[in-house]
Formats: C-alpha cells, sequence, structure tokens
C-alpha cells in the first residue's frame, strides 16, 4: 500500500451530519460547489481533490481502488467518524469500495451518474487505459477541452462548459489522473454490490452520455437497500447541470436515512 498524505478538502456548513463529496476522474472539489452552497444549511459538508489532483499533494507510489477508498475513510475519521457519502461519476465507484471496506464510517450513499467500474468491459477498461498516454500528449487544457464538453447535455449553457473545462484544466496531472485511470479500468464492482449496507440513492442525468441510465440500473439491481432516480435534463454532471433538482433528491434522502436512524435510536 502506499503512503498517502491528507487530502485538501473544502468544507462549509458548522452543524449537522457530515456528507463527504467525491469528484469523477476529470475534477476536483470545485464541481461540488452547488453541493457546498446550497447543502450545507442542515450539514456539514466536505468536498475532496483526490490524492494526486487539484490542491492535493501527489502519492508517493501508485493508487489502486483500494487505496483511494481508504484515503476517503480517513477524511471521514478526521471529522469524527461517520459521514453520509456523494460520490459522482469515478467517485461514486470509490463510495461503493468505501462502504464495503468500511461499513461502520458510512451512514448512506449517494451515487450519481456513475458505474459498477471499467472494468466489467475490456473494451471499456481499454478505452480508459488511453486516456493517460493523451493527457500526456495533449497536456491538461487540451485534454479538458476535447473532454469536458461531453460532461454535460448538448443543451448546456456555455457557462457551464467553460466552468467544467476549467475545472478539469486545473484539476488533472500525471500521476494522480494515471493512478485514477488504473483504478477505473480495473473496477468490476459487482460481485460488491450486495455486500453494500448502507442505504443508497443512485441518481443518474437523463441525458447522460458517458455512463447513462443503464449503468445506474446495473448498479441500483445489485444493491439491497436502494432507489433509482432520473435527473431530467442533465448530463453526466448531473450535480452541476441541474443542481436544484440534484440536491432536492439529495436532501430527500438524506433526511429519510437521518429521520429513520433517529427513531431507531429512540425504539432502542
Amino acid at each position: 500500500m502506499t503512503a498517502v498524505a491528507p487530502a485538501h478538502v473544502e468544507e462549509a456548513g458548522t452543524s449537522g451530519p457530515l456528507l463527504l463529496c467525491l469528484h469523477g476522474i476529470g475534477s476536483s472539489s470545485a464541481s461540488f460547489a452547488p453541493q457546498l452552497a446550497e447543502l450545507s444549511g442542515g450539514f456539514r459538508v466536505a468536498a475532496w481533490d483526490a490524492p494526486g489532483y487539484g490542491k492535493s499533494p501527489d502519492p508517493d507510489g501508485p493508487l489502486g481502488l483500494d487505496d483511494f477508498a481508504d484515503a476517503a475513510a480517513e477524511v471521514i475519521r478526521a471529522r469524527g467518524g461517520r459521514a453520509h457519502v456523494l460520490g459522482v461519476s469515478w467517485g461514486g465507484v470509490i463510495a461503493l469500495r468505501l462502504a464495503v471496506r468500511h461499513p461502520r464510517l458510512v451512514d448512506s450513499l449517494i451515487v450519481a451518474d456513475s458505474s459498477p467500474g471499467s472494468g466489467t468491459d475490456p473494451a471499456k477498461a481499454a478505452a480508459m487505459r488511453a486516456r493517460v498516454p493523451e493527457l500526456e500528449a495533449l497536456g491538461p487544457r487540451a485534454f479538458a477541452e476535447k473532454r469536458g464538453p461531453r460532461l454535460v447535455s448538448e443543451d448546456a449553457p456555455a457557462g457551464l462548459v467553460r466552468r467544467v473545462v476549467d475545472t478539469m484544466a486545473a484539476s488533472v496531472r500525471l500521476p494522480g489522473y494515471a493512478h485514477a485511470v488504473a483504478s477505473m479500468a480495473a473496477a468490476d464492482l459487482r460481485a460488491d454490490l450486495p455486500r453494500v449496507t448502507a442505504p443508497t440513492l443512485v441518481l443518474c442525468g437523463e441525458k447522460d452520455r458517458v455512463t447513462g441510465p443503464d449503468a445506474a440500473q446495473a448498479l441500483a439491481g445489485g444493491l439491497h437497500k436502494t432507489a433509482c432516480v432520473i435527473v431530467k435534463d442533465a448530463g453526466h454532471l448531473a450535480n452541476q447541470e441541474q443542481p436544484e433538482r440534484f440536491n432536492a433528491w439529495v436532501l430527500s434522502h438524506l433526511h429519510i436515512v437521518t429521520d429513520r436512524s433517529h427513531h431507531t435510536h429512540r425504539k432502542g
């Protein structure tokens, strides 16, 4: 296992349960600006830059999916030891693995525009691995300008497309991105899903062109305590493209889970 320095974390809110946000493979904590702003009234919202991304230091060596999950666990432990975890795309894969490896740290999950991993299909795994030489050849800015627009719907406003591209350009670098790609290319969580005990909300943008509703259904079908929701008029980054709708579903889930937890404790 590679030693991982503490991740950089953006935080908002001073009271309530902890909500840890894990970004996608081409992003950073900046992608959760709408959640940090709008969900921090009743929750302590924390969004990380994954190891080797954004303001987080580069790791000393290669990281696998378990290493990323364990690094996320350390973020939770440093903030009280329990959290609801929101993961977008690759962040959703990390969140699910976190819930299997550290079930006592995870009160519930929100998995958005994600999948069981690219390792479920050799062609998807190969396409994922091909991104590393592409980033090396193009550099972060050109790489982001090529990839970023596909992460939102074709109807997305120009300002949002620009923010997505700028966030990616400022966030991704080698070797961190290569470690993330390797973790995603090897990931196949289908056997893990039945082991997830945390109640899980699966969200997917209606117009997601990257993972899409089929992948969301594959996740929901393998999980025990789950609901699956399609976010209207949103692409792959539903939390940024339709933040009001996205946040409303997240808050509904969180309130149901926390109310149920309080009721159980009172009965006990």
